[in-house]
């Protein structure tokens, strides 16, 4: 067990370079499986959920290595295991990803019920609803889905009741190699998924529509492995900035996208942070307290549930009242009575939380009930007076790579501190 020891209110200046997008890696290494020969992929970050996936893979008899420091290579070709076991997929909600690769490669699979962050219920059902659509067959069981192919998979129109990001990922991922043409309606639309769907074109899969809510896949008979780099994080690009914000620093952030997080630029532009978009990435400046602002998160392209927490930090600094309204996951909000153990103010109702701007945030003993709240926490300490302890911090290591020694040269004062075991 480990904590973070931060001492706050220093500004941060300097230059960060993006890591790979977590929600890519993860669902990229999952669609590796379906190639006939290795695939290397790039840029893929060192991080808590990569490493369970490689385990994930493993246990299906696929091989699964880092060759260098960011590099991924897998070779599906020794798959002979349809079983993921449910010590590994209870670490990591994105694993339920494997099911619609594993299917349309083994025809069969049996994937334990997955775990994760606890900030919402995440009902699967959606994922079984589009994947029976293209002729898989469906049964729970002892906390696992037993799926199956009798007749092959098939094509199908399928519409979905909400935008789901992950099963847009399960649906897209089996269809590639189902027989005939499957549309997707009302799908998601993230950068991330964006990425998986242009990384399967590129393994030769037949996909239309790619970056809006309608896909159009014909099925292909095989798909073949290769070399891609994922996009960079635009969570992490998200949070760097709301850090140079809070601190009234000045950051480079080095390979972000605006345009993978218009909607987060746009609201904490309203802020009146100051964010200058160039070639290669933004320059975020901050010298003032923010404005208020009032936020509502919403599937891509609107503003993204997991910098809800960063904008909290945020917006607990400012000058008046903002109101924030989570519309993805019910259990969003665990985080707030830590920050307000700092000194901030702030009350929720059900899915929205009033926020009324302090003077200064205090540094407390705090910790963290999941990936991005425990950035939010970090990002207070960041900016509060004295010293801060974030404890349970294996969740920030599910999702940030090297995030210490990044914020250390930007200038931060924070530091790894193992923890005695307690029985």
């Amino acid at each position: 067990m480990e904590k973070y020891v931060i001492e706050g209110n220093k500004k941060l200046k300097g230059r960060v370079r993006l890591s790979g997008a977590k929600n890519s890696a993860l669902k990229i290494m999952a669609a590796a499986i379906l190639g006939n020969s290795p695939s290397v992929i790039e840029d893929i970050p060192r991080i808590k959920d990569v490493e369970v996936m490689m385990e994930v893979l493993k246990t299906l008899g696929v091989k699964a290595e880092f060759i260098d420091k960011n590099i991924v290579k897998i070779d599906p070709s020794s798959i002979s295991n349809y079983n993921t076991p449910y010590k590994l997929i209870r670490k990591m909600r994105a694993s339920i990803t494997i099911l619609g690769p594993l299917i349309a490669k083994m025809g069969k699979a049996r994937v334990a019920l997955p775990g994760g962050c606890n900030i919402g219920t995440r009902p699967i059902d959606l994922h079984l609803k589009g994947l029976s659509k293209l002729g898989v067959k469906i049964s729970q069981e002892s906390g696992c889905i037993e799926a199956t192919t009798p007749n092959g998979l098939m094509g199908n129109y399928i519409s979905m009741d909400f935008p789901s990001r992950g099963t847009t990922e399960n649906i897209l991922m089996a269809s590639v190699l189902a027989k005939g043409k499957t549309v997707i309606e009302n799908a998601a639309r993230e950068p991330e998924l964006v990425d998986l769907a242009n990384f399967l074109v590129a393994m030769g899969a037949d996909i239309q529509g790619i970056g809006t809510d309608r896909l159009i896949i014909e099925g292909v008979k095989e798909l073949n492995g290769i070399r891609y780099r994922i996009i960079t994080d635009p969570i992490e690009a998200g949070t760097f900035l709301v850090m140079a914000t809070v601190t009234k620093g000045e950051i480079f952030i080095e390979g972000a996208k605006p345009e993978m997080i218009r909607m987060a630029i746009n609201k904490f532009r309203e802020c009146g942070v100051n964010i200058i978009e160039k070639d290669n990435g933004i320059l975020v400046s901050m010298d003032k307290k923010p404005e208020p602002t009032d936020i509502s998160t919403l599937p891509f392209p609107g503003f993204p549930t997991d910098l809800q927490p960063l904008a909290t930090v945020l917006l607990s600094l400012s000058f008046g009242v903002s109101i924030i309204t989570e519309n993805i996951f019910e259990n969003r909000f665990t985080y707030i009575s830590e920050l307000n153990r700092m000194g901030a103010d702030i009350r929720t109702d059900g899915h929205h939380a009033v926020i009324r701007g302090v003077d200064k945030l205090t540094g407390v003993p705090v910790t963290a009930p999941d990936l991005r709240a425990g950035a939010a926490l970090v990002t207070a300490g960041l900016a509060a007076e004295g010293t801060t302890e974030i404890y349970d911090i294996h969740h920030i290591d599910r999702g940030y790579e090297n995030l210490e020694d990044k914020l250390t040269k930007l200038g931060a004062k924070i530091s790894r501190v193992k923890l005695n075991n307690i029985k």
